[in-house]
């Protein structure tokens, strides 16, 4: 059964990873058809950073994703507090509301958004309501469960007591928030942030329906590219993103790990204590 087990993930990962091998192969492809290999070259990258269109919409991607990401991790993790002092029951309830735009399909997501914004400004009359401030206002709604789902797993392995020994010590409640909760959730807080920028930077279908012609962002403007054959820049523009967010992933999961290597080191400290006691 583990032999099986084994093949079987190798297999899923072959199909999920095959795909982005392809478009890495194809970046330094010389020819302009992906499944004939001609020459080896830098070229295609070359190209994509001379370019004057893609780049802007790049920096206009990073930019929605770093603003996004940071007020929907402000505001996810203040959400998070809020959600571990409620009651069991409305604890349960509120998290399930949470989780909800996280299993519902992009694109009625997407939709709701767009209705409502134009619902919006038609009571404000504005003609043209869409734009950057409608796409960083669909990016932190998006991002925001999935900041909270980092965060309240943090604030449940912390010690309840922690924060009223603080102030027995002399803190305010704001000084033992920032000098001992923060310190406590702060992993949680950061795989937050990571994960909301990274949904945030390749997020096409809800931006779709939000974004205005002032500021379009770079994976709307690459589903235009696909209406017709694709230039070899692309397949480096590909390889660059896939590049990138593999290696926040990475960054995202190392921390993790540490987090859980200094719980499991501070509960053997604790029980050698208590032993020891």
């Amino acid at each position: 059964m583990k032999r099986f087990n084994k093949v079987f993930t190798i297999v899923v990962l072959i199909f999920l990873y095959v795909p982005m091998i392809v478009l890495a192969v194809g970046s330094f492809n010389s020819g302009m058809d992906i499944a004939v290999f001609k020459e080896f070259t830098f070229d295609n990258y070359k190209e994509l950073f001379n370019d004057s269109v893609l780049l802007p919409l790049l920096l206009n991607s990073v930019i929605v994703a770093l603003l996004s990401s940071f007020i929907a991790t402000v505001l996810g993790t203040a959400a998070s507090l809020g959600i571990h002092s409620m009651g069991s029951r409305m604890r349960k309830f509120t998290m399930g509301i949470t989780n909800i735009p996280m299993t519902n399909p992009e694109i009625v997501t997407g939709v709701s958004l767009a209705l409502l914004f134009a619902f919006v400004g038609t009571m404000l009359k504005v003609n043209n309501i869409l734009g950057f401030a409608t796409l960083l206002i669909a990016h932190i709604t998006f991002n925001l469960p999935y900041v909270i789902l980092s965060v309240m797993p943090k604030l449940q392995q912390m010690d309840p007591n922690l924060e009223e020994a603080a102030m027995d010590l002399g803190c305010t409640p704001v000084q033992a928030f920032f000098k001992v909760v923060i310190h406590e959730i702060f992993p949680g807080i950061i795989s937050g942030a990571l994960m909301a920028f990274t949904m945030s930077l390749d997020d096409f279908v809800i931006s779709y329906f939000v974004y205005g012609p002032k500021f379009v962002t770079l994976p709307v403007e690459i589903y235009n590219y696909t209406k017709k054959p694709l230039q070899p820049k692309i397949y480096a523009l590909f390889t660059l993103l896939f590049v990138t967010i593999l290696l926040v992933m990475v960054l995202m999961n190392l921390l993790q790990a540490r987090d859980e290597k200094q719980v499991r080191d501070n509960r053997r400290a604790l029980r050698r204590k208590q032993v020891g006691a």
